[in-house]
């Protein structure tokens, strides 16, 4: 089937929601006709796009991801703003599938009118959300919406990943009875520029407070002496709605402090880095193309797995297979 880019740019720019969704299902095609197709798409709407606040977040398993952004973005759009959701699945790198579950895990949220819940499966590799969910930031841009939030439901590599793509990274994590800072790992003390404490009510908010000051005294060293940003640490309850407002404040204060120069810049190195995913997602999926490589694939396994054959040596053997394709 046949798709008119003009029509659908014409219907992106509009904010209607369907042609925002076959937009997102375009770019996150990796097809290589629609790969083609949403750079189009891509380059015609790149002057309507760039005008949101880009947030990512991200935390451990069970800390309330889902009822967070739910509340926040309630508030957002009470507020006035346009709030877009994306919630990229990183594990299916593994499975090569994703439950796509954030709408029923976000139910006010997806039948707000001033909101827009995606979730998006990562295309098989880590390459794949880099490049499926930074151009489906710039269609919700493209779209009006003027906070984009994107949740990464796993943890590792993919937190790194999504803070590759946002202005603001926020990292959610528990009191787990004074163990916080050993559930933290370093790099996510490097990469995080807003720390919230989650599930602070009832019984539970002074072991909140507590896990809060240890945080705030490890990032304190961390950063001793330099005068780059130091991530506040604060608590919250989402489910509770208490303390979200100061979340958010802090964001627009990072958001003050990095200025207007310090977000181009800072965007700049993104897209940089973004060319280099781009790249390496490429040759992937050329190498999962090649002829050559499929004739060599299956014997290459099994003498790999049979042990005859080394990893570094089964790797030669199909880099030499890929070249040997015409070209």
């Amino acid at each position: 089937m046949s798709i008119d880019l003009e029509l659908l740019a014409e219907g992106v720019r509009d904010g209607q929601r369907g042609a925002v969704s076959r937009a997102i299902t375009l770019v996150e095609s990796s097809r290589p006709d629609h790969r083609a197709l949403s750079r189009e798409l891509l380059t015609e709407l790149a002057e309507d796009a760039g005008g949101s606040w880009r947030v990512g977040i991200s935390g451990v398993p069970g800390v309330g991801k889902s009822t967070f952004i739910e509340t926040l973005g309630g508030r957002l759009t009470a507020d006035g703003h346009r709030v877009g959701v994306l919630a990229v699945d990183p594990s299916s790198v593994r499975t090569r599938g994703s439950v796509l579950g954030d709408k029923t895990r976000m139910p006010l949220l997806s039948a707000d009118r001033d909101a827009y819940v995606r979730p998006s499966p990562s295309a098989g590799t880590l390459g794949g959300v880099a490049r499926a969910t930074t151009q489906s930031i710039l269609v919700l841009e493209a779209a009006g919406f003027d906070v984009v939030l994107v949740e990464t439901v796993g943890v590792g590599q993919s937190e790194v990943t999504v803070a590759g793509m946002v202005d603001t990274f926020c990292f959610l994590t528990l009191a787990r009875t004074g163990d916080a800072l050993q559930g933290m790992k370093k790099g996510i003390l490097e990469i995080a520029d807003v720390i919230a404490v989650n599930k602070a009510d009832g019984e539970r908010a002074p072991e909140a407070e507590s896990a809060a000051r240890d945080l705030a005294g490890a990032l304190r060293l961390v950063n001793a002496g330099e005068e780059a940003w130091v991530p506040p640490v604060l608590t919250c309850s989402a489910l509770d709605d208490v303390g979200i407002d100061v979340v958010w404040q802090r964001v627009a204060r990072h958001r003050e402090f990095l200025g207007v120069r310090g977000i181009h810049d800072k965007r700049a190195q993104q897209q940089l880095e973004f060319t280099w995913a781009l790249v390496r997602d490429e040759l992937d999926q050329r190498l999962r193309r090649s002829a050559s490589v499929r004739r060599v694939r299956d014997g290459v396994r099994e003498q790999v797995l049979e042990g005859s054959l080394p990893a570094a040596a089964a790797a030669d053997a199909i880099l030499a297979a890929y070249d040997a394709d015409p070209a």
